[in-house]
């Protein structure tokens, strides 16, 4: 059985370090010769990829990184809240991978983690090998970005871990039909106990800058896109208005022609703790 422990290093941005924390899980027996990274999305963590990370572990026999993106889980927050952006995450994840003293990694990002690997696979010499994404594209439809700026940042408080859980529920139904065990795992993971002993969602609304001061716009990585020579796996929910059914038919047409798998019971995004979707990144990286 795979085994989980957790870590830490430090990125760097304009103002200085901040602490970046990540799981590993090795498979029995010590470290593989392969390593996978599992990168979360825009208010989550990466405890998010627990069950998949150990499916992955066991059956791949890879170690397994599940980075919290600054600013979330329990990575430090960054002082100034306009550096919240694609620049500083990359740049992190560039000190992840080299921290892992390793020359290729498999990718697989949810969301902000699937833009995130996009640019990296895109770029010269680079060390993604294989890449999945998690209900994102190249293009990223402004109607799905206002209904995100709708709740990130919110910041609300809560007095239990069940009223985390119940939110989260409601909040993130898109993600299927997870249990009640599944959405307990992600309240317990998702939230931050305040210095008043109350509780508050496990991400700096600070990320929300980018939504409050800029105008809302179709994001257009098609370019980026293009420049993918890795094998590219891509997970839509059927409900999806971020990823939509036509931006996923052309990801099969144009650049690396992505294989695609649609998820018949989820919107934004598949969890991937199903057995079905873990079978669809386990294949496919396989």
């Amino acid at each position: 059985m795979a085994t989980m422990t957790e870590h830490t290093l430090r990125g760097f941005s304009a103002l200085g370090f901040h602490r970046l924390a990540y799981t590993q899980w090795m498979p029995e027996g010590g470290l593989p010769g392969r390593t996978i990274v599992c990168c979360h999305g825009l208010t989550r963590n990466g405890r998010d990829f627990d069950v998949l990370a150990a499916d992955l572990a066991d059956s791949l026999g890879a170690r397994v990184v599940c980075p919290d993106v600054v600013g979330r889980g329990k990575s430090g927050t960054l002082a100034n809240p306009d550096l919240y952006g694609y620049p500083q995450y990359l740049a992190d994840m560039a000190a992840l991978i080299a921290r892992l003293d390793v020359e290729s990694v498999d990718w697989v990002g949810t969301s902000m983690g699937g833009l995130i690997g996009m640019i990296l696979a895109a770029q010269g010499d680079t060390p993604i090998t294989r890449l999945v994404v998690n209900d994102v594209g190249p293009l990223v439809p402004k109607a799905a970005l206002e209904r995100i700026g709708t709740y990130v940042g919110t910041n609300p408080v809560f007095g239990t871990v069940e009223e985390v859980q119940r939110y989260l529920s409601l909040v993130y139904a898109p993600f299927g039909d997870l249990t009640d065990a599944q959405w307990r795992h992600l309240a317990e993971h998702g939230y931050w106990t305040r210095p008043d002993g109350t509780l508050g969602l496990a991400y700096d609304t600070g990320i929300a800058r980018a939504f409050q001061t800029q105008p809302i716009t179709d994001v257009d990585l098609w370019p980026v896109w293009g420049m993918i020579r890795c094998p590219v796996l891509a997970i839509r929910g059927l409900q999806s208005d971020l990823l939509t059914a036509e931006i996923a038919q052309a990801m099969t047409e144009r650049g690396p022609k992505a294989t695609l798998f649609e998820v018949a019971d989820a919107g934004h995004a598949p969890a991937l703790m199903d057995p079905a979707q873990l079978a669809a990144v386990r294949d496919f990286l396989r």
